[in-house]
C-alpha cells in the first residue's frame, strides 16, 4: 500500500482540544470510571418546550426539504429583527447568513477574507478554533497575551502595537470563552478608536454568549458603540448557548453584503443549507418569549459564585470573577509548580496538570494552553451543582494532598 500523504492544509490544524478531552472523559466513563466532565461548553438544560414544539410541527407538516443555502427568509427576517430590537443594529436579510452552527460562520468568514500573508489578531485566552481556522487559510495568527493581571482583556495599547500593514482581521469575543470576561462600553470605545485609524482591518465580533450575563454588566459589541465601523464588522452569533440548542447547529452572521455573499458561496459548496427543522426551531427561539433564558442564567450565577469561592480556597489556584458565559478560568501556575516539585506530575505545564487531575480524580478540565494561555485551566459550570460540589472537592484533595 502506498504511503498516504495528507494535505498541507489539514496538517496545519489540530483536533479541537475541548472535544478531544470530552471524548477521552466519555471513553473513561464507558469503561466504568467515575468521571465528572467539566470540559464541554454546553448548557445542561433542555431546549425550551416551545422551541421543540415548533420543530415537531415542522416535521409533521413535511418541512424536511432543502431551503435556501444561506437560510430560509423568515429566519433571516427574525435575525434582522433581533439585531434591531436588542442591539440597535440595522441590517437587511441580504446582509445576513445562517450557518450550521456559529463555528461554520467563523470558518466561512475566514475562508472568505483570508489568504497567505494576512495576519489575524487574536487576544488570548481565546476560543480554541480561532487560531486553527486562521492557519487553515494560510494566514498567520497574531496572539496577544491578556493574562489574569489585566482581567483577560486586550488594552488599546496592545491592539495598536499588534496591527501591521498585513493585519486583515481581529477577533473579539465578549462574553469570552474561556474566561467569561466582558468588555465594557468604555473599553470597546477605546478599542474602536484604534481600529478607526486602520481602515484595512476587519473585525469579527463573536457574541455567542451575549445573553449569559453573570453580573448584569450591560452587553455591547464594538459596532454598537461605534457605528462608523459597520462596513468592516461581521457580527457572529447563534442560538446554541442562550437557548440550550447546541445540537441543533444553527449560527448566524451579519455584515457587509459582499462578505456575506462570499460566505454563502462557500457554504453552497460545503454543507448547503442548515437543517430545515433546526431553522424553524431557531426562528421560534428568536421570536418567542425571551424569559425562557432567565432560569438558566439564574442557575449559572449561583454556580459561578460557588465555583469562584471553591477555586480560590485551593492552595496555588487563583480565579477572578467572570461577567458572562459559564466558565471559570483559573490560574494554576503555583499549583502546577508545587505538584511538579513533589514529583506528582512529570512536567511543569498545564497539560500534565490536567492529565493528572483526570487520571487521579476523574474530573475533566481543559488546560489553558488549549486557549493560548499556559498555566491555567478552564472549568465549565454548565453542569449540576451536585457535580460541581463533588468535582471541586476532588480537585482540592488532588492539588493539596
Amino acid at each position: 500500500m502506498s504511503k498516504i500523504v495528507l494535505s498541507s492544509c489539514v496538517n496545519r490544524i489540530e483536533e479541537s482540544p475541548t472535544l478531544a478531552i470530552t471524548a477521552k472523559a466519555l471513553k473513561l466513563k464507558s469503561e466504568g470510571k467515575d468521571i465528572i466532565g467539566l470540559a464541554a461548553g454546553e448548557p445542561d438544560f433542555d431546549t425550551p418546550d416551545f422551541i421543540k414544539k415548533a420543530a415537531i410541527e415542522a416535521i409533521n407538516s413535511g418541512f424536511t426539504k432543502y431551503t435556501a443555502v444561506s437560510g430560509m427568509p423568515s429566519l433571516k427576517d427574525a435575525i434582522v429583527q433581533k439585531f434591531k430590537n436588542e442591539n440597535g443594529l440595522d441590517y437587511t436579510t441580504a446582509e445576513v447568513i445562517v450557518g450550521v452552527g456559529g463555528k461554520q460562520c467563523i470558518f466561512n468568514l475566514c475562508l472568505a477574507l483570508l489568504e497567505t500573508g494576512d495576519e489575524v489578531i487574536i487576544p488570548a485566552p481565546y476560543w480554541v478554533s480561532y487560531t486553527d481556522i486562521t492557519q487553515l487559510t494560510g494566514a498567520t495568527p497574531v496572539v496577544v497575551q491578556c493574562g489574569i493581571e489585566q482581567s483577560f482583556k486586550m488594552t488599546p495599547e496592545q491592539l495598536s502595537s499588534a496591527i501591521t500593514k498585513n493585519t486583515k482581521l481581529i477577533f473579539l469575543n465578549s462574553p469570552s470563552n474561556p474566561t467569561g470576561a466582558v468588555y465594557t462600553k468604555d473599553e470597546l470605545i477605546k478599542l474602536a478608536s484604534i481600529l478607526l485609524e486602520h481602515p484595512h482591518v476587519f473585525i469579527g465580533t463573536d457574541d455567542i454568549y451575549e445573553h449569559i450575563s453573570l453580573d448584569d454588566t450591560p452587553f455591547y459589541n464594538i459596532l454598537m458603540v461605534e457605528p462608523r465601523l459597520k462596513d468592516r464588522v461581521i457580527v457572529l452569533n447563534g442560538v446554541s448557548k442562550a437557548y440550550s440548542m447546541t445540537g441543533w447547529r444553527i449560527g448566524y452572521a451579519a455584515g457587509p453584503k459582499e462578505i456575506i455573499v462570499a460566505m454563502g458561496k462557500l457554504q453552497s459548496q460545503s454543507t448547503s443549507n442548515p437543517t430545515s427543522i433546526s431553522q424553524v426551531a431557531a426562528e421560534a427561539a428568536l421570536r418567542g418569549d425571551q424569559d425562557c433564558i432567565k432560569p438558566m442564567v439564574k442557575a449559572f450565577k449561583e454556580r459561578h459564585a460557588f465555583v469562584l469561592k471553591a477555586l480560590n480556597e485551593i492552595d496555588g489556584v487563583k480565579c477572578i470573577p467572570a461577567s458572562g458565559a459559564f466558565y471559570a478560568f483559573a490560574d494554576a501556575r503555583k499549583a502546577i509548580e508545587a505538584l511538579f516539585s513533589k514529583n506528582k506530575i512529570n512536567a511543569a505545564n498545564d497539560l500534565a496538570f490536567s492529565e493528572f487531575i483526570l487520571e487521579t480524580t476523574g474530573v475533566a478540565v481543559v488546560p489553558g494552553s488549549a486557549f493560548g494561555s499556559e498555566g491555567y485551566f478552564r472549568i465549565s459550570f454548565a453542569t449540576s451543582m451536585d457535580n460541581l460540589v463533588e468535582a471541586l472537592k476532588r480537585l482540592k484533595q488532588a492539588i493539596e494532598g
